[in-house]
């Protein structure tokens, strides 16, 4: 398990991460998501060491993060962190020598995930002559080479298409079956509520919404209608409890402050024309998020 215990920390007289406090079980995908500066790299920098706390403690299995358990941690950095001018084959045995792996069993890694990624040409070419979406899967192989028990992936389906997104979401949950701990951002809402069990949102430093995903969203009151039909929008805009309508070439979505006012809509609608469609749906994850973080930056 990796706990987070009441971490603080300051840049100067900045407060970059306010008394935040989580924890990731074995086997579990958690997303740190927030804003821009919300703290999550800060955060994810201290979790693996590379910035002193101000104040709390962050440990992994019940022991603090040192050199004595680095060789557990993958972190795969929002910023590009290849040496362009070496080879793959030496970039990845550079990072796996410094997990303390062997020349021979980095290589046997090496061909294995350059296989699954579909870039096993890619393996004497230099670093530079590759795109940015085979960066990214070399990145992601010097993350995974060592098979951490602790992975960090901060913004991970950075230039990547749907169908490579899928890939490394294919091996995160691969990953998180062998009981790997697994955090990451993504500006991607999506992807968030696609495979994570639970997160946190920070919004300047702090959290302002916690717990699993399933949870915040039965507790979020807001609901959202989904119709097909010949209905005037401005009927549904007059109904009690109705916060927004919205109509594009497919639908109609009404949304409401919470279900008790789902019969209400409903009887408007069952005297329109040409009903094929009156589905209620939780909101998505990013309406939530919109709504939790500009509560915070109205306030």
């Amino acid at each position: 398990m990796l706990k987070v215990d009441n971490v603080t920390k300051y840049y100067g007289e900045n407060l970059a991460v306010d008394n935040l406090s989580f924890e990731v079980n074995n086997g579990e995908i958690f997303g740190l998501l927030g804003v821009n500066g919300a703290g999550k790299t800060t955060t994810f920098r201290m979790i693996i060491g590379l910035l002193e706390m101000s104040s709390g403690s962050i440990t992994l299995d019940d022991q603090p993060i040192n050199y004595s358990n680095t060789n557990q941690i993958g972190f795969l950095t929002e910023e590009r962190s290849l040496l362009t001018k070496l080879t793959v084959k030496e970039q990845v045995i550079m990072y796996g020598i410094l997990k303390g792996m062997k020349e021979k069993e980095i290589l046997e890694k090496l061909d294995y995930w350059l296989e699954r990624f579909h870039i096993k040409e890619y393996r004497e070419r230099k670093i530079k002559e590759l795109s940015k979406g085979n960066q990214q899967k070399i990145q992601f192989i010097t993350a995974i080479i060592n098979e951490p028990k602790l992975l960090i992936l901060d913004e991970p389906f950075t230039g990547l298409d749907p169908i490579n997104v899928a890939l490394f979401v294919e091996v995160m949950k691969e990953f998180k079956e062998k009981g790997s701990i697994i955090i990451f951002s993504s500006h991607r809402m999506e992807h968030v509520e696609m495979f994570c069990d639970n997160l946190v949102i920070l919004v300047k430093g702090k959290s302002v919404l916690q717990g699993s995903i399933k949870e915040i969203k039965k507790e979020y009151r807001k609901k959202n209608i989904h119709i097909i039909g010949d209905v005037k929008t401005e009927d549904l805009k007059n109904i009690k409890g109705v916060v927004e309508v919205e109509e594009n070439a497919m639908e109609i979505i009404v949304k409401i402050e919470s279900e008790k006012y789902i019969d209400d809509v409903f009887e408007v609608v069952k005297n329109s024309k040409n009903i094929i469609k009156f589905m209620v749906e939780d909101p998505s994850l990013n309406e939530i998020f919109l709504n939790k973080v500009g509560e915070v930056y109205e306030d």
